[in-house]
């Protein structure tokens, strides 16, 4: 049998499979991507012991959860862990702090389905506290830039040319503005941070020792970020990347109207995700209506209307070029160069997408020189 695992950064960097053992409700407040949850104890069930260990002790709530799994049912779930243990020889499974919950499963994968499978010591806890640690030393230790401008001027884009980009939408699932809403749901906060954490570990183990970041709020949609990196993000130094208003409109129309719409009928279907589609633009203008002002909402509402019909009945998207160019002079680009006004001193280069690659990735190069180990 292989040795229980204390390689936290191996588990991380290398994608080995995962089987979570804790209940479903621990698992959807913070789980790790790609880990698979089959748990030994269901939430009834976990609740269950929970009241008798206050109640009884801990030897009474483990006779307890032995009677509630056991039977078919506790054959049932050996042979969904055997089943993940023979898909998955490389893995390893682990509880909340890698105690009872594994070992027992460990136990009876051993006894009864007769495989020795391996642990992760420490649990979910270590693995949590891990990745914690992991952005600790990276927001100490590492340059960061932000890449700021206008919308609709290709930040993503740009972040998805660039190896030291760490693209906080991305784990987000959310493009950051009131119209950033994706076709899934965003992650919960633990899941967040995790995925953040491990892009930012496996990006450092390649060699990248400074990391560009899109200048974003101090949350995106629901997800908020670590606290030390919005501090971080408010005074290091500011890439302005700009672009002509016509190439802008056309890259919202892709993003926010052309790609947004074929998510929603790949995930829905022809017909209710063009319907879903809709209602997302509608709701999302409407989710600044007060700072739109009523008469300046009504108006932009008309043209998205008009829009959304005309793409409809013939599949056109032009027409919703019209309520873009409005809403990006009427209301996205005065708050921007607002903003811009407020970090100007911060700004160290501006220039169009070619421009702004071509000095990202030189100051990547120089980061990377000053952080080689010099020859004695």
């Amino acid at each position: 049998m292989r040795d229980d695992c204390l390689d936290y950064q191996d588990l991380f960097l290398t994608d080995v499979p995962l089987l979570d053992t804790r209940a479903p409700v621990e698992f959807a407040k913070g789980a790790f991507p790609g880990a698979v949850n089959l748990p030994l104890m269901d939430d009834g069930e976990r609740e269950q012991v929970g009241i008798c260990y206050k109640q009884q002790g801990p030897e009474a709530a483990i006779a307890l959860g032995h009677r509630l799994v056991s039977g078919p049912l506790k054959q049932a779930r050996i042979q969904a862990w055997a089943d993940f243990a023979r898909a998955h020889p490389d893995g390893y499974l682990y509880c909340f702090r890698g105690g009872m919950r594994s070992q027992i499963v460990q136990s009876w994968l051993k006894t009864e389905a007769g495989i020795a499978y391996p642990r992760v010591a420490g649990g979910y806890k270590a693995m949590r506290n891990f990745l914690l640690g992991t952005l600790e030393q990276a927001f100490g230790q590492c340059r960061f830039v932000v890449l700021g401008g206008m919308t609709g001027t290709g930040k993503t884009d740009v972040l998805g040319e660039l190896p030291n980009a760490l693209d906080l939408e991305h784990h987000a699932r959310h493009r950051g503005s009131s119209f950033g809403k994706q076709v899934l749901p965003q992650p919960v906060q633990i899941d967040f941070d995790n995925a953040l954490a491990i892009d930012v570990l496996r990006k450092r183990h390649a060699g990248q020792s400074g990391f560009v970041v899109e200048d974003e709020g101090q949350a995106i949609g629901s997800c908020s970020l670590p606290v030390e990196l919005y501090r971080l993000m408010q005074d290091c130094p500011v890439v302005w990347l700009e672009d002509s208003l016509q190439n802008r409109i056309q890259r919202i129309l892709r993003d926010y109207v052309v790609d947004l719409r074929a998510s929603f009928v790949q995930h829905y279907g022809p017909g209710p995700g063009d319907e879903a589609f809709a209602q997302r633009l509608r709701q999302s203008l409407a989710g600044i209506r007060k700072r739109l002002g009523g008469l300046r909402y009504q108006q932009l509402s008309a043209m998205m209307d008009a829009a959304l019909a005309e793409q409809a009945a013939s599949g056109a998207v032009d027409g919703h070029r019209e309520w873009i160019a409005a809403l990006l002079s009427q209301y996205y680009d005065p708050m921007y160069a607002y903003q811009r006004k407020l970090k100007q001193d911060r700004i160290v280069f501006a220039g169009d997408q070619q421009a702004v690659l071509a000095y990202l990735r030189q100051h990547a190069a120089s980061a990377a020189s000053e952080h080689r180990p010099r020859r004695t």
